[in-house]
């Protein structure tokens, strides 16, 4: 698909940035966006260099980006969703977990997405209906049908502390009944790890399109199930709480998280 290859091209331009700037990251000046949430040149420039390679190919495609265009709405023709860094705070403590994540909706509808894992190297990617792979292989969510036996993926309200009773009460409910909780602090990879059956589920109370775009679609095309804490079917193009699991935890999931 024309679209994917683009997407991937934009992600390998962000990830060589990414890469070439880690070896200082210590020393890197961080600007403060809003509470615990930081933004830095590497940021920027990644996002410039996606968007330098999705105008290249395609004129005429918005790009709503985390950092340079976040208030871009996703409705006609081809758009672009962009996180060009997400994990910034891992990357400038060097912690192991971050990534460039590009989804490409049509007319509003998520159709292809990459996750690229810069440090790992690894990448995953998904067209809807025809599958999701990683690094070219085949990926499918896990089949563990026992909560006891499951482990979840999170992602804490760091930002929006407004949430944070709430997720406690659900975080209590949950390591009761899994074998685990963990939370990496990436969500584009939290879902990629959804999507291999690394974790049998994830949520978070508070989400960006950017972080979730291309995630929520390889999760999908790889056999899992993808809503907001009600049950109702998210688009990715919208902010807001998620919840992502195999299909055989999915429904327990939401019902614990409910009962919190």
């Amino acid at each position: 698909m024309q679209l994917l290859d683009i997407a991937i091209d934009a992600a390998d331009a962000a990830a060589e940035i990414i890469r070439e700037r880690a070896r200082e990251a210590r020393s890197i000046p961080w600007q403060v966006k809003s509470h615990s949430d930081f933004v830095t040149d590497v940021d920027t420039s990644a996002e410039r260099a996606i968007r330098d390679v999705i105008h290249r190919c395609l004129p005429t495609a918005e790009v709503l980006g985390e950092e340079l265009s976040p208030n871009v709405l996703a409705r006609g023709g081809v758009t672009f969703v962009v996180d060009p860094l997400d994990g910034t705070t891992n990357f400038l403590h060097g912690f192991p977990a971050y990534a460039v994540s590009i989804g490409v909706a049509i007319d509003g509808i998520v159709e292809a997405g990459v996750v690229l894992d810069v440090p790992a190297g690894d990448r995953y990617t998904a067209v809807r209906g025809a599958g999701a792979s990683k690094n070219g292989e085949s990926i499918r969510v896990s089949a563990i049908d026992d909560p006891s036996k499951a482990l979840i993926g999170t992602g804490f309200p760091f930002k929006h502390l407004v949430h944070l009773d709430r997720y406690q009460r659900q975080f209590a409910a949950i390591v009761r009944t899994t074998s685990g909780i963990r939370r990496p602090g990436a969500a584009a990879l939290d879902l990629a790890s959804v999507a291999t059956g690394a974790f049998d589920g994830f949520w978070e109370l508070s989400l960006a399109p950017w972080d979730v775009a291309a995630g929520i679609l390889l999760v999908r095309e790889a056999g899992g199930v993808v809503t907001d804490l009600e049950g109702n079917e998210v688009t990715g193009l919208q902010h807001g709480p998620l919840l992502a699991a195999s299909s055989a935890l999915h429904t327990w999931l939401l019902a614990t998280l409910q009962s919190a």
